[in-house]
């Protein structure tokens, strides 16, 4: 099997372009003159990214003619899907995803798999490291070249690791830690391992090896907290107790900060030994001068100011956060789903004039008793009103709201501009249906900020619970009235 010709740069696929790392790979490879295809079961996730000279296909590991339309004519693929978002059955899902994307490579004529793994402790595996290691097994069992990338913590806005870390620091002023605050690891900084999987498929002895990398120091996640905490001008009194067991942690993590609870679990599941990187062999050939863990963290907040405005909600969006960094990055949300039968143009009707003197359609008492306490904040409650009573544009009010995204007929997000502790976004999306009628998500999005954020947020989580649940039905409702209506009107115009 052929490998890439480093002086003509290869056509690659980016499969996992939605995730943390895809995210930041696809344009860089892109600006390093590669033809890229980035590929993710959304679709529309990665058109909200607004990459240029990059080619987007949706692409399931667990559907394999999907992945044949993504692998066509491809020459290098990287493979950066995992699943420990979905849950304990999380190692099976990874196994049958692996063997999919393996064969479908061989099938293309890929010439070589680049795998972002996990570094592997020198004692019993963690489940989800376990099952990072499982897939690399997996791929190299097919015929195409493998070349397998095991980083450890990934410094940079929304790696899991580091976003727990900035919560913690941001979240608490003290914490009672379990003891794998004293454990090593190795920080490695996003950029870094961005330059390795660029340059990794373009070298030929890279070809069927694995590959630790890590940063340039040796930290716990002890250091790491205060190290953070200094840049960001806090200093948390850290106290480490014997009795708090990993499972333990999962749950604590869950309440103190905004990392999903599968993702948090299997992490720290991971914590409770050293992972530390052998990677003299990959500094020897790829040299490069690695980021210290403190110039990381700052270029990752650096980044994140210099963030562009997003097209629509996408997690840890500075728009969606207010343009704070001490607000968490991953958000807390509920969702509320309703179907209506009737098409989506009557269903967006009743979408774009919620609000103002139509009123909030579920429970509107509620939502006039949060504008009164907005007020007596300080904050501008109902007063601002609506500009048009049928229309909205990008930048209108409606009450205490923003539109900062719209697509007429799909989609509608709200920022919210009342006085709270984060900051909060109200999506509103259509799906039309084959049988003509349509599905209503509402979801409510809230980036904590600090304790008061978290206590907002789970004490008005049960009222929230019901109040969007009953708003997606009560469109639903108006929707199928106006459709009656409108037939009604209809056929009284017939002879």
């Amino acid at each position: 099997m052929t490998t890439p010709d480093p002086e003509h740069p290869p056509r690659v696929l980016v499969l996992g372009a939605s995730g943390y790392v895809g995210t930041n790979l696809a344009p860089f490879l892109a600006a390093r003159g590669m033809t890229v295809r980035a590929a993710a079961r959304r679709r529309a996730a990665l058109e909200s990214r607004g990459w240029t000279g990059v080619e987007i296909v949706a692409a399931d590991a667990l559907d394999p003619a999907s992945l044949d339309r993504a692998l066509a004519g491809v020459d290098v693929a990287y493979y950066l899907v995992h699943s420990m978002a979905a849950g304990a059955d999380f190692p099976r899902i990874d196994r049958e995803a692996a063997e999919n994307f393996r064969d479908a490579a061989a099938r293309a004529g890929v010439k070589r798999i680049v795998y972002l793994g996990g570094l592997q402790p020198a004692r019993r595996a963690s489940a989800h490291l376990a099952s990072r290691g499982e897939t690399g097994d997996l791929l190299r069992e097919g015929p195409v070249p493998v070349t397998e990338l095991r980083a450890g913590m990934i410094i940079g806005p929304g790696s899991a690791a580091f976003e727990v870390i900035r919560d913690l620091v941001f979240h608490l002023p003290g914490m009672v830690t379990p003891r794998w605050v004293r454990s090593r690891s190795q920080p490695i900084a996003l950029a870094d391992v961005l330059e390795y999987l660029a340059r990794l498929p373009l070298l030929p002895d890279a070809a069927g090896r694995i590959y630790d990398a890590g940063g340039p120091e040796v930290l716990t996640y002890e250091e790491l907290m205060r190290q953070f905490g200094k840049l960001v001008g806090r200093s948390p009194i850290i106290v480490p107790v014997p009795v708090l067991t990993p499972q333990l942690s999962s749950y604590w993590l869950n309440l103190v900060t905004s990392v999903p609870t599968n993702v948090a679990r299997a992490l720290i599941e991971g914590l409770e030994h050293d992972v530390l990187a052998d990677d003299a062999p990959i500094r020897a050939l790829v040299p490069l001068e690695l980021t210290t863990y403190r110039a990381a963290a700052a270029a990752a907040l650096a980044d994140e100011r210099a963030e562009n405005a997003a097209g629509r909600w996408t997690e840890g969006s500075m728009l969606y956060r207010r343009n704070r960094p001490d607000f968490a990055f991953y958000a807390k949300r509920l969702q509320g789903e309703a179907v209506a039968a009737a098409p989506v143009n009557v269903v967006w009707r009743e979408v774009i004039t919620i609000g103002g003197e139509h009123g909030y359609y579920f429970l509107d008492a509620l939502w006039k008793a949060r504008a009164c306490v907005d007020q007596v904040v300080g904050g501008t409650g109902l007063r601002r009103g609506r500009r048009d009573p049928d229309d909205l544009i990008v930048g209108d009010t409606v009450d205490f709201w923003r539109v900062v995204a719209l697509e007429p007929g799909r989609r509608l997000t709200l920022l919210a501009e009342m006085r709270m502790p984060g900051s909060a976004a109200l999506d509103f999306e259509l799906t039309p249906r084959d049988d003509g009628r349509t599905k209503i998500v509402v979801t409510a999005y809230f980036h904590p900020a600090g304790a008061p954020g978290l206590l907002y947020w789970y004490a008005l989580a049960p009222a929230h619970l019901v109040l969007f649940h009953g708003l997606a039905h009560a469109i639903a409702t108006r929707a199928e009235a106006a459709q009656a209506a409108a037939r009604t009107v209809a056929g009284a115009g017939q002879p």
